[in-house]
C-alpha cells in the first residue's frame, strides 16, 4: 500500500504529518510513501531528505490520491474529492464537533482514524497525539507568555536593587498544564496550579509547584482520563479561588477543556481587571470558546488595565520541527498496530478497542461515537497492612551476661600478662580512638562527607609513613613487618579510593 503525505493547506499551519525518520520507519514496515513537494519544508524539512531514506516526492494530486493519507488538520472539500474511493485518512477530524464533516467523510466512502480519539488507555499512549501537542502547547505558551511579561521569571539580586520572581498560576494539570508547568519552574518562577480532579495533586507538587485546591464535598474523579464539567457547588467554590489567584499572579495559563463541549469559562472579567497592569493571560483553550473573559482566538487582546490576553490556537505549530517528529511518532506507532504482519497491508480489527475507538468512519459508514472505554486514573485505595505480632526478643539471663563477660575479662588479663608492657597502653588510646572517632563521625552532617574524606586520606598518610618506618627498623620481626605491609595495603586502598570518589564528583559539575 501507499502513503501520501500532502502538504498542510492551513494557512498558519507549519507542521507535516512525517518527517524523514518516521518515512524510513514506515518504509520498514513495508509501505510505499510519496510526499508532496516542499511538505515539509516550514518544519525544516528539506525534500532531499526525504528522498534519502527512501520516499519519492510527487506532486498533490498524486499525494492525495495515495491508499492511506496521512495529514494534521481536517480535510477541505477539496482535498476530499482528492482522495480515492476507499482510501484511509489518517488526521485530526475533531468527530465530536464536526458531524458534517464525518458525514462527508462517509459519502466518499472512506475509513477515517481519527488521531485526536485514541483512547486514554496505557496501551494506546505512545499514538496519543493530543498528549503530545499538548506537552508542545504547554511549553509554548510559557515562553509567549515570558515574552510578553515584562520581566524576570527567576528572581534576581543586582546592584540596582532586587527583583522578585514572577509567580505563575496553571490551571488544569493535564499534559499541557504539567508542561506549563515544569517549564515555568525551570525559568525560576513561583508556581501555583488546580485541577478539578484532586488525583493529579501529587503530580502537581512532583513538578514543584503548589497545588491549589478547590475544597467541595464531593470531589470528581476520572473515568476515561479526560476532565469532567464541574458542578454548580464546585464552580462556586472554584470561582472564588480564581478571583483570589487573578490578584496574586502575574501570569495565568488555563488549559481547562472538555471533550465535544464549549471550553469552561474560569477567569470573568472582573478578574481580568482585577489583575495588575502588565500581568499575562495564556488562554490555551481560546478555539474553543475559551476559558478567559475577552480572548479572542489567534489574536494578542490589551484590556484597558493593561493586561494580555494570549488566545494562539496554533501553539504546537510554532515549534514545528519538533511538533512534526512527535505527530509522525504517533502514527508511526499506529501503523505498527495495524500492519501485524510488517508486509506493507494495513488490517483494522475492529475487535480492538484501540483501533475501534479511532475509527470514526469505516468504508463509507460513521462510526462515531466509539463504545466507551471506562478508566479511572484515581489512585488504587492502598491496602491494609498485615498486623504482625513483633516477635519476642529472647533475653540473655543476668547470670549468662556476667559469665560471659568474666570470661571475656579473664581473656584480656590472660592477654596483657604475656604481652610486652607497652601493649596496655597502646590498647587503651586505640579503645578511646574507636570510642571517639563513633560519637564524632556519627554527628558529622551528610554535606560535610566529602571534607571528612579528605582528613581520613591525611590519616592513612600518616599510617603509611609510620609503616614505612616501622619496616626500616633492623631488628624488626616478622610479625611487625608484616602488620606494616597490611597497613600500607589498606591505607593505600583508602587514599586512591578516596581520590577517585571525588574525581567523579566533581565530574558531575563539570559541564560537557
Amino acid at each position: 500500500m501507499r502513503i501520501g503525505i500532502p502538504m498542510e493547506s492551513a494557512p498558519a499551519e507549519t507542521r507535516v504529518a512525517a518527517t524523514p525518520k518516521t518515512v524510513a520507519q514506515l518504509i520498514k514496515l513495508g509501505y510505499e510513501v510519496v510526499v508532496e513537494q516542499g511538505a515539509g519544508t516550514k518544519a525544516s524539512y528539506p525534500d532531499a531528505e526525504y528522498i534519502g531514506v527512501g520516499a519519492e516526492i510527487v506532486g498533490r494530486a498524486t499525494a492525495w490520491a495515495a491508499d492511506v493519507v496521512s495529514k494534521i488538520n481536517p480535510p477541505t472539500d477539496p482535498e476530499i474529492t482528492a482522495m480515492s474511493q476507499g482510501a484511509t485518512l489518517i488526521a485530526l477530524v475533531a468527530a465530536p464537533r464536526s458531524p458534517e464533516l464525518l458525514a462527508r467523510l462517509a459519502d466518499k466512502g472512506l475509513t477515517v482514524l481519527a488521531m485526536d480519539s485514541v483512547p486514554r488507555i496505557s496501551r494506546a499512549q505512545s499514538m496519543d497525539v493530543l498528549s503530545s501537542m499538548a506537552n508542545i502547547g504547554g511549553y509554548r505558551a510559557v515562553i509567549e507568555a515570558a515574552n510578553e511579561f515584562g520581566s524576570f521569571f527567576t528572581g534576581q539580586v543586582t546592584a540596582a536593587g532586587k527583583v522578585p520572581p514572577a509567580r505563575v498560576f496553571v490551571s488544569g494539570a493535564g499534559v499541557a498544564g504539567l508542561a506549563a508547568i515544569g517549564t515555568a519552574r525551570s525559568l525560576g518562577a513561583i508556581v501555583h496550579a488546580t485541577d478539578i480532579r484532586p488525583e493529579v495533586a501529587e503530580q502537581v507538587e512532583s513538578m514543584g509547584a503548589d497545588f491549589v485546591a478547590v475544597t467541595v464535598e464531593e470531589q470528581q474523579q476520572s473515568t476515561d482520563g479526560y476532565a469532567k464539567e464541574a458542578s454548580a457547588d464546585y464552580a462556586a467554590a472554584a470561582a472564588k479561588m480564581y478571583a483570589e489567584q487573578a490578584k496574586a499572579n502575574d501570569i495565568i495559563i488555563t488549559t481547562a477543556l472538555i471533550p465535544g463541549k464549549p471550553a469552561p469559562r474560569l477567569i470573568t472579567e472582573e478578574m481580568v481587571a482585577s489583575m495588575k497592569p502588565g500581568s499575562v493571560l495564556v488562554d490555551m483553550a481560546a478555539g474553543t470558546g475559551g476559558n478567559v473573559a475577552g480572548s479572542v482566538a489567534d489574536k494578542l487582546v490589551v484590556t484597558s488595565n493593561g493586561v494580555k490576553i494570549i488566545g494562539y490556537t496554533d501553539l504546537p505549530s510554532r515549534l514545528p520541527t519538533q511538533a512534526s517528529q512527535l505527530f509522525g511518532t504517533n502514527v508511526v506507532n499506529l501503523m505498527k498496530l495495524v500492519t501485524p504482519h510488517k508486509d506493507g497491508e494495513m488490517v483494522l480489527d475492529m475487535n480492538d478497542q484501540v483501533q475501534r475507538g479511532m475509527t470514526v468512519v469505516g468504508q463509507g459508514q460513521v462510526m462515531w461515537p466509539p463504545p466507551p472505554v471506562q478508566v479511572s486514573v484515581a489512585p488504587a485505595a492502598a491496602a491494609v497492612p498485615a498486623v504482625v505480632e513483633p516477635r519476642e526478643k529472647k533475653k540473655m539471663s543476668p547470670a549468662l551476661t556476667w559469665g560471659v563477660l568474666g570470661v571475656c575479662a579473664l581473656a584480656l588479663l590472660a592477654l596483657f600478662w604475656v604481652s610486652p608492657s607497652d601493649l596496655l597502653g597502646h590498647f587503651l588510646v586505640f579503645m578511646l580512638a574507636v570510642v571517639v572517632g563513633y560519637y564524632v563521625i556519627g554527628n558529622v552532617n551528610h554535606a560535610l562527607h566529602t571534607p571528612l574524606m579528605s582528613v581520613t586520606n591525611a590519616i592513612s598518610g600518616i599510617i603509611i609513613v609510620g609503616s614505612l618506618v616501622g619496616l626500616q627498623s633492623a631488628s624488626v620481626s616478622v610479625t611487625v613487618a608484616v602488620l606494616s605491609i597490611v597497613g600500607i595495603l589498606l591505607a593505600s586502598i583508602n587514599i586512591f579510593g578516596g581520590f577517585t570518589v571525588t574525581q567523579r564528583m566533581l565530574a558531575m559539575f563539570r559541564r560537557a
